[in-house]
């Protein structure tokens, strides 16, 4: 069986979810860069891959799988060992909800080619973007903390990670590189910091990828 391929950007937070799932779930992959810096994600060559242009792409079984989510929901399915979704209809839809408050309404605001697009062409200063990136943090994450609290563990759902958790980590370490106040949500830096004591999600830091800054 061939061995899957992930199309990656070191700091991506969607490529960064893929990689600590892929790590939690004991896949071997290889992964390779797109340096959306330098724009590779928008060639020709990259977007007879990935229509959409963007990372991660996952090739895998055969398949070349696009978002993060999705890839996630396909590595579920096909790796049960290490379920990140809960069986039951009504917890699964609880994780899931809280895994899109980050990765449908936080991050596709606060991403790499928004933050460009405001700085240029639009012309809005480093402390305007700056602002804009924590007032969507600041929306989205006291949210997430009240639908955490009450089922929580030491992740956001019971004593073992699953989506959501996959979702928070790579959200919560762009919150700190844009020196975004925590200390409102115990819960989420409760699970951040169960899942960075695991291997597998701390191998999945950017800091580790290899790449340099």
């Amino acid at each position: 069986m061939a061995r899957p391929i992930l199309y990656d950007y070191w700091r991506s937070s969607a490529a960064y979810r893929v990689r600590i799932a892929l790590n939690l779930k004991g896949i071997d992959y290889e992964s390779r860069q797109v340096e959306l810096r330098e724009g590779e994600h928008q060639s020709d060559e990259y977007r007879k891959l990935n229509p959409q242009g963007l990372v991660p792409m996952l090739e895998i079984d055969g398949h070349r799988l696009t978002q993060s989510l999705a890839i996630i929901n396909y590595l579920d399915v096909r790796y049960p060992n290490v379920p990140l979704l809960p069986a039951a209809a009504a917890e699964r839809a609880h994780v899931v909800a809280m895994a899109m408050i980050v990765a449908c309404d936080i991050h596709p605001l606060n991403n790499l080619r928004v933050l460009k697009y405001l700085k240029d062409p639009l012309g809005h200063s480093q402390d305007e973007i700056d602002a804009w990136y924590a007032h969507w943090l600041d929306e989205g994450l006291p949210a997430l903390e009240a639908m955490a609290a009450p089922k929580a563990g030491k992740f956001l759902f019971g004593n073992a990670p699953t989506g959501a958790d996959v979702c928070l980590v790579p959200q919560l370490y762009n919150a700190r590189r844009f020196s975004v106040p925590l200390d409102a949500y115990p819960t989420l830096l409760r699970a951040d910091e169960s899942m960075n004591a695991l291997e597998p999600v701390a191998a999945a830091h950017p800091d580790r990828q290899g790449v340099p800054a």
